[in-house]
């Protein structure tokens, strides 16, 4: 185990120096090392496979956990519109498109849905380097493209039970699917209503005895708490760690327990992409190079189309939904992730994994150049647009700036900490809080 650890951790290293000399992302040089230590490039593994997939999936209840600290539920109220509108048109769109993609490469219908799932999700990750890389951070479209980012890893969750409950039966049953998303609403709300009343008002007692060691062991224990609940509830582990993510994103530790855990997310989830890279087959990919470069143009294709719009439709000026939607144009650890649950449930087709990495590779690869490319593209549309649709465009921007202008300074307080304070000081939550207080006390005395 220790040599498996050894051969993962110095060939990643070197990889991920020489991506960064080359100026690409250093997920496609995880990808590489995984080629490199994997069965196929040298006839043998260098490493166990059960040990890395073992490790790769706490990498993946780490990085959901992560993107679950992430999310502020006043920012995407804030974007409100911008994000629910963008995220469910790219969604839609493009498992539109992945659909057809599948049958018309004759798969069955529950490869065809995976594949759907697969292309519809942006990469949170690259997208947010890759906007700090150009130097666009500060531009006015960030704060729409992190929210409808935040939306698709939601509903990513989501989809990823949902495709379970349908590759598990090998059927699409209306009524019943229906059913299992109001279970699995009723469940979210049970948990964020008792996490968001409970866990904060705890932490910020115990604020005084949580150093960064107790801190960092107390958020994992929730986490893993929280996965092995989902599991119990025959959910997925991954919403398990994006649920406890998200209840401890309301607390006032929030970004404390972030800076703590991001060391251990970046190693679990290198290697994570390395088991994504050790199964790839090269000699496959030169077999599959057409379907890799059509699945590869679908995906630039669509997300600059169904962003451009859907981020129109939701608010934006012209020139932020093109910014955006420009910067959409990969997949990502989710794509990764649903086709790792296809795969460990058996029903994925072999050919899929590997198109579906090497698009992602192509994909990231391109998303700075492209991303280069919005604001010309904008021009030229703006030069040749017919008159009525320059006049709309003016409008929006217009009525962009007066909003900015004009923008309130609204309440300071989150809709999470305005409900705390409503529930914290009712008899019951306080006497709990107190009693478990107390209880630890007397353990600590006894002790």
């Amino acid at each position: 185990m220790v040599q498996d650890l050894y051969i993962l951790m110095i060939t990643a290293a070197v990889v991920s120096i020489v991506f960064k000399l080359l100026k690409q992302p250093v997920v496609l040089g995880y990808i590489v090392a995984g080629v490199l230590v994997g069965p196929h490039l040298f006839g043998k593994t260098l490493v166990n496979p059960d040990n890395v997939k073992q490790w790769g999936d706490i990498g993946v209840l780490f990085v959901l956990f992560c993107i679950g600290l992430e999310f502020r539920l006043k920012n995407l109220i804030s974007s409100g519109k911008v994000a629910a509108v963008g995220a469910l048109t790219i969604i839609g769109g493009m498992m539109l498109f992945g659909y057809l993609v599948g049958m018309d490469a004759k798969l069955d219908m529950i490869n065809s849905l995976f594949l759907a799932g697969m292309l519809c999700m942006s990469s949170t990750t690259i997208v947010m380097k890759a906007i700090d890389e150009a130097g666009l951070s500060k531009e006015r479209f960030v704060k729409g493209a992190t929210s409808i980012l935040i939306v698709e890893d939601v509903v990513a969750v989501v989809l990823m039970v949902l495709l379970s409950s349908i590759a598990i039966r090998h059927q699409f049953e209306g009524a019943e699917l229906a059913g299992k998303v109001i279970d699995l609403a009723i469940t979210l709300a049970a948990w964020f209503i008792c996490g968001i009343l409970i866990i904060p008002t705890l932490i910020r007692i115990l604020k005084k005895h949580l150093n960064d060691e107790t801190l960092i062991i107390l958020a994992l224990g929730l986490c893993l708490g929280m996965v092995l609940t989902a599991e119990e509830a025959g959910f997925s582990s991954a919403l398990g760690a994006f649920v406890m993510g998200s209840i401890l994103a309301e607390t006032a530790e929030s970004h404390r327990i972030e800076k703590l855990m991001t060391p251990l997310k970046n190693v679990f989830a290198a290697i994570f992409f390395i088991s994504v890279g050790m199964l790839i087959d090269p000699s496959s990919l030169s077999e599959y190079w057409l379907s890799i470069v059509y699945v590869s143009l679908v995906i630039i294709i669509g997300m600059i189309l169904f962003g451009t719009l859907g981020c129109w439709w939701g608010g934006q000026t012209m020139r932020d939904s093109m910014l955006t939607s420009f910067s959409f144009v990969q997949i990502g650890e989710f794509s990764f992730i649903i086709a790792g649950l296809g795969t460990s449930l058996g029903v994925l087709n072999p050919i899929i994994y590997p198109v579906i990495v090497a698009s992602s590779v192509v994909t990231t690869f391109l998303t700075p150049y492209i991303m280069k490319a919005a604001v010309p593209c904008y021009t030229f549309l703006y030069n040749h647009a017919p008159k009525n649709l320059r006049a709309k465009i003016d409008q929006r921007e217009q009525q962009m700036a007066e909003a900015e202008v004009a923008k309130p300074s609204g309440d300071k307080n989150s809709l999470a900490d305005r409900t705390r304070h409503a529930v914290r000081h009712t008899f019951i939550t306080k006497h709990l809080v107190n009693l478990f207080i107390k209880n630890m006390s007397a353990h600590d005395e006894k002790q």
